[in-house]
């Protein structure tokens, strides 16, 4: 083949496309499992950090399936759907649910019947429901999950908040523990109504509602999780004032 001509490039460089083609979806393939796995272990990872326990990653899921009792799916009626333990849980439904685009089909159409994983834990004498939370900061996703005090459905265990994009120093400080300490004590219900947490502009607050400071200089992500928080918290509200959640 004369190696000169513009047909022997075209030939050559497709050939090579197909290669690296071949070789990218083997190694997908390859590592598919790999990568589930450290999906699996991360998602824990954040569920546990709700509550304030950050085992190394050799202990990640044994301190899960310590702490966790049951995952369940509840609706918006307040009614359990399904419930998982034992050896179900992180294989289970309400685990391997896809948040991110359950929220974001709430937010089209919020009166559909629709299921939301929640997580049942105990860990120091008290029993904890973990919500998921997903919403959308500056630049990306945002999401995290946060722990309720099964005693009075109302005051924040702990919370947990990761993201994608956010500028580091500024709308990614939500990811530290300095910012997620702010909500620990406050409490999502006033005189029985539904309030959530409001993250306001430092020095602001709501009136009849509890509130944290958001980040200096990160004003979009703040109002991100403000929204985030009052959205994903909502679908839960049925559940945590009747009977199901005592």
């Amino acid at each position: 083949m004369n190696t000169d001509k513009n047909s022997y490039t075209i030939i050559y460089a497709a050939v090579m496309v197909i290669v690296a083609a071949v070789l990218l979806a083997g190694a997908a393939t390859v590592l598919k499992d790999a990568q589930q796995a450290n999906e699996k272990v991360d998602k824990m990872q954040q569920i546990l950090r709700s509550i304030g326990q950050s085992p190394e990653k050799a202990q990640v899921q044994s301190t899960y399936k310590t702490l966790i009792k049951k995952e369940l799916l509840v609706n918006k009626a307040g009614q359990i759907v399904a419930s998982f333990e034992a050896d179900e849980l992180s294989e289970s439904k309400a685990f391997k649910e896809n948040t991110e685009m359950l929220f974001k089909l709430e937010a089209k159409s919020p009166e559909a019947d629709r299921a939301f994983p929640l997580y049942v834990a105990e860990i120091e004498g008290k029993t904890a429901y973990i919500l998921p939370m997903n919403g959308a900061g500056l630049w990306g996703p945002i999401w995290g999950y946060i722990a309720i005090d099964a005693a009075d459905n109302s005051t924040v265990l702990g919370i947990d908040f990761g993201n994608k994009g956010e500028t580091p120093g500024l709308g990614a400080e939500i990811s530290t523990s300095a910012f997620a300490q702010h909500f620990v004590g406050k409490q999502i219900f006033k005189d029985g109504a539904f309030k959530s947490i409001a993250v306001v502009k430092s020095g602001s607050k709501i009136e009849g509602q509890d509130h944290v400071d958001g980040i200096s200089g990160g004003t979009l992500t703040s109002d991100g999780v403000h929204a985030m928080l009052l959205s994903s918290i909502a679908p839960y509200k049925s559940f945590l004032t009747t009977s199901n959640a005592q």
